[in-house]
């Protein structure tokens, strides 16, 4: 039995070749107000956060790393509370 692919929709009309060569970009049918409105939709995902992470590079020693790893998902997230709370704490100076 054939697998049905899931990028068909089983709803829509099946278009033909004629429908389809007359097909043209959304921004070259709709006014630009349209075409913002259309365009800005946001994506499904994960929602913006108000103070985003800043990815970094770092060195650290393999056993620190090893440590927070073995506290399971999320240790990046954990080391992060323990610097944050280091810094609220005035204890990030050398």
């Amino acid at each position: 039995m054939a697998r049905k692919s899931p990028l068909i929709d089983s709803d829509a009309p099946v278009l033909t070749e004629a429908e389809l060569r007359e097909m043209r970009p959304a921004r070259n049918v709709l006014t630009a107000e349209e075409f913002a409105a259309v365009s800005s939709v946001r994506k499904a995902g994960r929602p913006v956060a108000p103070n985003p992470k800043v990815p970094v590079t770092i060195r650290l020693d393999p056993a620190t790393v090893d440590a927070f790893k073995a506290t399971g998902r999320g240790w990046q997230t954990r080391m992060n509370a323990i610097l944050t709370e280091a810094v609220k704490a005035g204890r990030h100076d050398g």
